[in-house]
């Protein structure tokens, strides 16, 4: 594909002309960017339907609950997103520790995230004795909100874009600063906000809100693990892998992400299949009597 050629195409959008700094704005040395703002509002927007959630009968916790998990899942969403990405996919930052905490220059992993909240969300439970796999259900109807924030912020960044393309919607990444930004290319980032955010989201809101699937523990969790598994698996393959993990999808035709979803599909499935047979009553947190 000849790079020049395509650059000189007027027909493509260009970040350029989008005029969407990554930087909201900055004071000093401080500088505010969408991709923070993205992580700080996924986890408000959260919050505040995690407590639509808990208010209907047979809830897992209590309100009291939930203000302590906010605290417990936002740890889990840095530290486990920080340590997925540099186990996963940047291993080298290990060679300078101090790089670790330099979370203002991105390097985050959904995956590790998951696993960072999923843990978070178990020493929660096991702290207040509450139900854990009931718990994740519900926090798992509050993730499509910094899913989808975080991926716009990706597509705001000029970062994480997809494979060369000439379809009419492509974009050139002409601010990136990368050369590879120079050419059309599939937005790959705003194909995952409209999966694993929005699908995700209207999904899950049918299921919780008209469906008993709230009653059958690790329903909902696996129904967004195989959403966002699934979503995710497809996508990579129009989205360009990492520059220093091409060998990966060499080697074996999946690239770091694609085997990454691989477990989190099984799960799920596992979850969805299994889930009827875990249904039991459901007796409320506050309250007196049982719900289902």
């Amino acid at each position: 594909m000849n790079l020049e050629l395509l650059a000189a195409v007027p027909d493509f959008t260009r970040m350029s002309e989008l005029g969407i700094d990554p930087v909201l704005f900055e004071i000093g040395f401080f500088k505010l960017r969408w991709y923070s703002l993205g992580y700080l509002f996924g986890i408000m927007l959260g919050y505040w339907w995690l407590l639509k959630l808990i208010a209907k009968p047979g809830a897992p916790m209590s309100r009291v609950h939930a203000d302590d998990m906010i605290l417990y899942a936002t740890l889990g969403i840095i530290l486990g997103g920080r340590l997925g990405y540099i186990l996963f996919y940047q291993p080298s930052i290990l060679a300078n520790p101090i790089d670790i905490f330099k979370l203002w220059e991105g390097g985050m992993s959904l995956h590790g995230g998951a696993l960072g909240t999923i843990f978070a969300i178990w020493l929660h439970a096991r702290r207040f004795k509450l139900s854990f796999l009931r718990v994740c259900d519900y926090v798992a109807c509050c993730i499509p909100f910094g899913l989808f924030l975080v991926r716009i912020a990706n597509f705001i960044n000029g970062e994480l874009w997809g494979h060369e393309t000439d379809v009419a919607w492509a974009v050139i990444f002409d601010t990136s600063g990368d050369a590879a930004g120079l050419v059309p290319r599939h937005p790959s980032q705003l194909y995952e906000a409209a999966t694993e955010g929005l699908l995700m989201a209207v999904i899950l809101w049918w299921l919780f809100w008209k469906t008993d699937a709230r009653y059958k523990p690790g329903f909902l969790f696996g129904m967004a693990a195989l959403i966002y598994g699934i979503s995710r698996f497809l996508i990579e393959f129009v989205r360009e892998p990492d520059a220093h993990l091409t060998h990966i999808v060499e080697q074996t035709g999946l690239s770091m992400g694609q085997w990454l979803t691989v477990p989190m599909i099984v799960l799920g499935l596992y979850l969805v299949v299994t889930a009827a047979g875990r249904r039991k009553r459901v007796e409320p947190i506050a309250g007196t009597n049982s719900v289902a």
